[in-house]
């Protein structure tokens, strides 16, 4: 895990530090009322524990990816066996690349930016799979110089988005509700809500300020030793609800 990929060198993280990090993560989880399935750990795979990438699920079924970055090429094929014990529909995305990190799903729709890791080809194929799913995808762009869609933006209910200024910029969300992170603190856009709970990161009190006004419930995590290795909250597991939940 620390040499995982980075789009800057901060230096490599510490293997404590991540390692408290993701139990404080897991248990956060587990607090918000998720049954939570640890996987085994693949030390073929530094970026593996960004389990979110080379996968994407829903109550309907799940989706295997082609994560952008050749290193993390092996993760679906790895993963899949235990996505086809829980979803009775297992599609893959068969051309192009295309990260989770890069897909937000909207109740009306799944936004897909396009980014140095997602082309459009596993965009549109992405496109094909959902329609087998029922749902509808919509191709957008990733701001430049920034990793993955998600990077920049997060769903906080069914009509509310925590994003940067310079997402908001682009219209994308125009139809929804905005909660722009402060000046200085993109990097908190990448808030994950899980049930009645917010999770988002420590380092960031702006951020967590204007969601406690808003009237959301935040837990606060420390995100400073995966953040070297450009992870955010809600990489690190995949979310669906169990089918009548």
């Amino acid at each position: 895990m620390i040499d995982g990929l980075r789009a800057q060198d901060h230096g490599n993280p510490s293997y404590d530090g991540v390692l408290a990090e993701h139990h404080a993560y897991v248990a956060a989880l587990a607090a918000a009322g998720v049954a939570v399935t640890r996987l085994d750990p693949l030390p073929g795979f530094p970026d593996s524990l960004f389990v979110e990438d080379p996968a994407l699920v829903f109550t309907e079924g799940a989706i295997l990816l082609k994560p952008g970055a050749e290193s993390r090429a092996g993760e679906a094929q790895a993963i899949a066996p235990i996505l086809r014990q829980r979803f009775a529909q297992l599609l893959e995305v068969g051309d192009g690349h295309v990260d989770g990190g890069d897909v937000l799903t909207l109740p009306d729709r799944v936004l897909i930016g396009l980014s140095a890791r997602t082309d459009r080809a596993g965009a549109q194929a992405l496109i094909a799979c959902l329609n087998q799913l029922g749902r509808r995808g919509e191709i957008v762009e990733t701001p430049a110089d920034v990793l993955h869609f998600k990077s920049d933006c997060s769903l906080l209910d069914e009509a509310t988005v925590l994003c940067t200024a310079r997402l908001a910029a682009s219209g994308v969300f125009q139809n929804l509700r905005q909660i722009l992170v402060p000046a200085g603190e993109e990097g908190a856009a990448n808030a994950l809500r899980v049930n009645e709970t917010v999770l988002a990161g420590a380092g960031y009190p702006g951020t967590i300020a204007r969601l406690q006004e808003h009237g959301f419930a935040v837990t606060p995590l420390q995100t400073a030793e995966i953040a070297k290795i450009d992870a955010g909250l809600s990489c690190m597991s995949l979310r669906w609800h169990s089918g009548g939940a």
